[in-house]
């Protein structure tokens, strides 16, 4: 199948495991630049990816969400590979979890004492409330 040009091997991969592994005839996700959108046979590309939602068509054409909290993306003809130190399927996306971690940097945002501590917080946010966001697009979906 994975010769067939209407789909694309696709690997999104995290620090701890593969999270996504398979044949796809679309990927969606955000590039640096703004919303990428890869189809077989795609120009090889590498960009980095911003925190938020990988969107998967299968071959099937099932879907499949991944949350990445940024990384890199490199693209050759047949193959697509998301390389993420965090990246959370979108039914494993724990609301109550995220908020947490939300209300947690929020409050690290608050206490921030100095610049170092101030970046740190402000990224630690921008990554939860992409994480929120992927989570109400993948409820959406369902």
């Amino acid at each position: 199948m994975a010769d067939t040009p209407h789909t694309i091997h696709v690997d999104v991969v995290s620090a701890e495991e593969s999270i996504f592994s398979g044949e796809a005839r679309f990927v969606a996700l955000p590039g640096e630049a703004g919303e990428l959108g890869i189809y077989p046979r795609h120009t090889p590309l590498i960009t980095r990816v911003k925190p938020g939602s990988v969107r998967i068509e299968r071959a099937d054409g099932g879907e499949e969400f991944v949350f990445v909290a940024g990384g890199i993306l490199e693209v050759q003809p047949n193959r697509v590979t998301v390389l993420s130190d965090t990246a959370i399927r979108g039914k494993d996306l724990d609301e109550e979890k995220a908020n947490e971690a939300k209300a947690a940097a929020e409050e690290a945002l608050k206490n921030a004492k100095s610049e170092i501590d101030m970046a740190k917080a402000q990224s630690e946010l921008a990554v939860m409330a992409a994480q929120l966001a992927a989570l109400r697009k993948f409820r959406q979906k369902k």
